[in-house]
Order: structure tokens, then C-alpha cells, then sequence
């Protein structure tokens, strides 16, 4: 087994914003003084238009039509004030410039929009690592459907064979798997919880160990 392309998650993944995200509808939920469980919220993680509602969630627990306008700016003000501090995981850096070295091919594959991908790529410094960024923008189903990591395969010109999908969710994981590719799963902290089991790795940070290591336990396990 030669590993030829890697493809990473982008929200959870190479940033927090998974957290921030969760953390500033905790904030909005308790003003209506309502409590936001992990365990729902973190249905939603990783894919668009899911299973899970928080708007409708909280119209529920209030027991009242809400104005979901003025609920959903103040959860993007709220969001905003929790990234303004937010950086690049442990490792992540690392393995991006280790990946260019072992001159593997690198995409991205996320089910976020590509302005908002795009725009904290450039603003980290690390776009220019990536050879294929493919976004929701591009697929008709966002994970855990495959479409995305499919286009990536394609772009990359690699096979899910000899390619490593970087994740933090099961939705993320369930897409990468279904196209084919290994998984490794850094999970964050609102996603620690999660069944991972369908993983060939799950390591705590990308700062823990190098690629090369990592790849190395893959070969050895398959």
C-alpha cells in the first residue's frame, strides 16, 4: 500500500470552528434560557440541513413562534466574537508542509461553503498547499454523502486505495469511507464523544506524530 494523496476536513478539522460554533449557540440557547445538549447539536456536525434543527429545536423548548432572523444574527454575531481568536490546530502546519515534502497530493473536501473555506485558508497562509478545494458549493449532497471526496479522488487524479481522508466527525469519516479513502480522525472537543469505530486511525492532535508514522501503522494494519 502506497499512500499517494491526502485529503482533510475543513471546519473541526484544521480549525475549531466546530467548537465556536456549538459554544455561541450555547449562549444564544441560554438567553432564552435554554439549555443546548451536545448530543444534538453534534448530529448536525460535519454535513448541511441534517437531522437536526437548532432553530426549530428552540422554538420547541420556548413553546413560542421566535423572529429566527433575529435569532440567527445573533448567533452569527456570537459566532464571529468566538473565532476572532481562533487558529490552526496543533500540527496542522506540520502535516501540511511533511505532506508537501513526501510530495503527496493535497485536497480539501468540506461541506461548508467555498467563501468561508476559502476565506480562512488565505487568511491561515495555508492555501496554497491545496492542489483541489471542493466545497458545497460543488456537490448537489454534502457529507456524509461521497460526493465530495469523489470530486477530490478525481481532481487529485488518485484512488481512494492510496488516499487518507483527515476528519474530525463520523459525518466526515461515513463520507470518506463510502468514496473509498482511509480514515484518520482528530476529533475536537465537541466531537470527542463520537463513535469512530469505522476509522483505520484516531489520534488525539496531528502534532502527536508525523505522517510518515501514521502511514506506517496504516501499512501495518491493512
Amino acid at each position: 500500500m502506497a499512500i499517494k494523496a491526502v485529503v482533510f476536513d475543513f471546519d473541526g478539522t484544521l480549525m475549531d470552528t466546530e467548537s465556536c460554533a456549538y459554544d455561541a449557540f450555547c449562549g444564544v440557547y441560554e438567553e432564552y434560557g435554554q439549555q443546548l445538549l451536545l448530543e444534538q447539536w453534534a448530529v448536525g456536525i460535519g454535513t448541511v440541513g441534517g437531522q437536526y434543527d437548532p432553530y426549530a429545536e428552540l422554538e420547541k423548548l420556548v413553546g413560542e413562534k421566535l423572529d429566527l432572523a433575529a435569532v440567527k444574527a445573533r448567533f452569527e454575531e456570537a459566532h464571529h466574537e468566538h473565532l476572532t481568536n481562533v487558529t490552526l490546530r496543533p500540527g496542522v502546519k506540520e502535516r501540511l508542509e511533511e505532506a508537501r515534502c513526501l510530495g503527496l497530493s493535497i485536497g480539501l473536501a468540506s461541506s461548508s461553503e467555498r467563501e468561508w473555506v476559502e476565506r480562512h485558508l488565505r487568511q491561515q497562509g495555508i492555501r496554497d498547499y491545496f492542489e483541489a478545494v471542493h466545497t458545497s458549493d460543488d456537490v448537489e449532497r454534502v457529507k456524509p454523502d461521497p460526493a465530495l471526496y469523489r470530486l477530490a479522488l478525481k481532481s487529485l487524479d488518485a484512488r481512494g486505495s492510496e488516499t487518507v481522508a483527515v476528519e474530525d466527525s463520523v459525518n466526515g469519516l461515513r463520507a470518506a469511507k463510502a468514496a473509498g479513502l482511509y480514515g484518520l480522525v482528530v476529533p475536537n472537543r465537541v466531537t470527542a464523544h463520537m463513535n469512530f469505530s469505522e476509522a483505520e486511525l484516531v489520534v488525539a492532535s496531528l502534532a502527536d506524530q508525523p505522517f510518515e508514522q501514521l502511514f506506517a501503522r496504516l501499512k501495518q494494519d491493512n
